[in-house]
């Protein structure tokens, strides 16, 4: 996304996966007119869902998941045949 349509308005706190990575989320306002290229070799799909509905604590769930062997807590959200996890 060209940042010219992104303005950053906050940040959440950072998130450190089992695998060691640190993630730091980033809100932000994003005008209209842009649009999105993803790298195929980190992304198959992409889907919109209403902000509304991703928070609406009632769609939040607490999963286990095996990450490489590694048995972990997630946030599972599901949405039509999808389901969101992190």
């Amino acid at each position: 996304m060209d940042r010219q349509f992104v303005e950053p308005i906050g940040y959440l706190d950072v998130h450190v996966t089992p695998t060691g990575y640190r993630i730091l989320p980033v809100l932000a306002r994003v005008r209209d007119g842009f649009s999105v290229r993803f790298g195929r070799d980190e992304v198959n799909d992409t889907f919109e869902v209403p902000l509304a509905f991703l928070m609406a604590p009632q769609h939040h769930q607490r999963e286990k998941a095996d990450w490489n062997g590694l048995i972990t807590s997630v946030y599972a959200i599901s949405f039509n045949d999808r389901k969101i996890w992190a």
